[in-house]
């Protein structure tokens, strides 16, 4: 049995594993051929394992992150009652087996999920670090409690946009597309992926019925803002979102992320605002009473690799002067 097939077997039995690293998450936004694993066994068993995306560049071997995948890394099954200093001995011994089990690379670019707190034996391995953050609910067992923690003017723009706004819930993807591509050219920026590969993730989603698109539509029946949320068991995660250009409702887009925060309620723990490094994006988040999380963004760069690809790139570059 290949590791792949151990991998898909484990994904089944582990319920608590991120929706960004299953199986079939892989196969929708990576390709089902694009993709591999790494596994440490233990007694037969599968203890670790780490996913990869695995990029061919002109002469270059990349491990990097598909589109709208908010994190990958390492999944980690840790014994029954371990304590602290022996959870921490027993990370170092399964991360360090996994570096020394990656396949050769060019460039290695991974999002870890928030929960793996210890990169050490990566930077002792030469890799480096920076911290990205994202904003997360963590408790919405009590929505009062959860609606109470929002600032005051998240409260007031939800409360006038109910005056208003009707929210409803359907599985026209192509319509949530279409709003969810202002987003984008507010900015002035393309849409950095296409509706064909969102729309892989939309089945792979629906099939599992994980996932969910939120309306907000005004009195003559125009859709005004649009926001996508899947969810594993453990939290549920904004992953799209759009309002139309012609919104004069500024708290449309704060009232379906009320609501999906209450329908998040009846199918899993949390809500994961998939963060930003944006100031203005973030600034927003924290209006909800989110708790920041701060998650690794490890990166390697072989620059011998690339002082070679120099010297070529000069020998060829002189060749042809000459």
């Amino acid at each position: 049995m290949t590791s792949n097939q151990k991998y898909r077997e484990f994904c089944n039995k582990e319920e608590s594993m991120p929706i960004f690293v299953k199986d079939w998450w892989l196969d929708a936004v990576c390709g089902e051929k694009n993709w591999d694993v790494i596994l440490i066994e233990k007694d037969g068993e599968i203890i670790a394992s780490m996913p990869y995306f695995k990029k061919r560049m002109i002469i270059f071997d990349i491990i990097t992150m598909p589109k709208l995948t908010q994190t990958m890394g390492i999944y980690i099954k840790y014994p029954k009652n371990q304590s602290y200093v022996k959870k921490l001995s027993y990370e170092k011994e399964v991360v360090t087996e996994i570096i020394s089990k990656l396949p050769r690379f060019h460039i290695f670019f991974q999002k870890f999920n928030y929960s793996l707190t210890n990169w050490l034996p990566f930077y002792w391995a030469g890799f480096k670090q920076t911290t990205n953050y994202t904003y997360v609910i963590e408790n919405l067992s009590n929505l009062d409690t959860v609606f109470f923690n929002f600032k005051k003017n998240t409260k007031g723009n939800i409360k006038r946009a109910q005056k208003t706004l009707t929210v409803i819930s359907n599985d026209d993807f192509r319509k949530f597309y279409e709003i969810n591509k202002y987003t984008f050219k507010k900015k002035g920026v393309e849409v950095p992926y296409s509706l064909k590969y969102a729309d892989l993730i939309d089945k792979a989603c629906s099939k599992r019925n994980c996932r969910k698109i939120f309306f907000a539509v005004d009195k003559n029946k125009e859709y005004q803002a649009a926001i996508y949320v899947i969810w594993d068991k453990n939290s549920m995660y904004y992953l799209m979102g759009g309002t139309n250009p012609n919104n004069e409702n500024q708290g449309a887009n704060s009232l379906l992320v009320w609501e999906a925060i209450k329908f998040a309620s009846t199918v899993t723990n949390k809500f994961d605002f998939e963060g930003s490094m944006i100031e203005s994006v973030e600034k927003y988040f924290r209006t909800f009473g989110s708790i920041q999380k701060p998650y690794f963004k490890i990166t390697k760069i072989n620059i011998k690799i690339f002082y070679s690809f120099k010297k070529i790139i000069k020998k060829i570059f002189r060749k042809k002067i000459i």
